[in-house]
C-alpha cells in the first residue's frame, strides 16, 4: 500500500485570482526551464489543465491532458483494472497511477493524477467518501501521494478551485526545488 503525505487547504473563502497567479507562475517556471506536464483528472474535471493553459505560452509544456470521469476512462488511458479493484478507484494507488500513466503516454516530464469525490456519495463507486480526495505528482525520478479532505463547499466550481489550489502548493514546492538547483 503507497503512503500519502496528509495535507490541508486553505481555511476560509478562496480567492479564485490568487489560484490563477499561482497558475500563471507554474506555467512560467515550466517554461522557462522548458519542462513539460500534463493531468490525468476524474473530479477536478480539467480544471487543473485549464488553470495550466490559460496563461500565453502554455502550449509549449502542456503536453495534453486526460478527463477521465469514469473508472472505465481511467482503465482505457492505461490505468490498471488490478488497482481499481484491490485499491478502490478514490485511492493513493489510483492517484499514483493515473498520474505515471499520464506523463508516460505523453511522455511529459511532470504528470498529475486526481480522483476523489466532492460534496456528494459517487452511486457507481463503494469507497466514495465526499470530501476526500488523492492526487498524486510523478517526474521521472519520482512519485509523490497526497490525500486532502476537502471541506463542503458552496458549488462544484469552488470545489475543483479548492482543489487546483492544494495540487498547486505541491506543484510550485516541486518546482522550486528544480529553480533552486538551476540558479546554484
Amino acid at each position: 500500500m503507497i503512503q500519502a503525505k496528509e495535507i490541508h487547504g486553505v481555511h476560509g473563502t478562496l480567492s479564485e485570482a490568487d489560484v490563477r497567479e499561482k497558475y500563471v507562475r507554474i506555467t512560467r517556471l515550466l517554461i522557462r526551464h522548458r519542462l513539460t506536464i500534463t493531468t490525468m483528472e476524474s473530479c477536478t474535471s480539467g480544471q487543473i489543465a485549464s488553470l495550466i493553459t490559460d496563461t500565453e505560452g502554455a502550449s509549449a509544456i502542456m503536453k495534453g491532458a486526460f478527463i477521465t470521469y469514469s473508472n472505465e476512462a481511467k482503465i482505457r488511458i492505461g490505468v490498471p483494472e488490478e488497482v481499481i479493484r484491490q485499491y478502490g478507484v478514490y485511492s493513493n494507488e489510483t492517484a499514483v497511477s493515473m498520474a505515471d500513466v499520464c506523463r508516460r503516454e505523453y511522455a511529459a516530464d511532470f504528470g498529475i493524477g486526481v480522483t476523489g469525490s466532492f460534496g456528494n456519495v459517487d452511486p457507481n463507486n463503494a469507497d466514495s467518501i465526499p470530501g476526500e480526495v488523492y492526487f498524486a505528482i510523478s517526474a521521472k525520478q519520482d512519485t509523490v501521494c497526497f490525500h486532502c479532505n476537502v471541506p463542503p463547499q458552496p458549488s462544484r466550481f469552488s470545489y475543483k478551485l479548492y482543489m487546483a489550489d492544494v495540487v498547486a502548493d505541491q506543484l510550485l514546492a516541486s518546482l522550486q526545488g528544480i529553480n533552486q538547483s538551476v540558479s546554484a
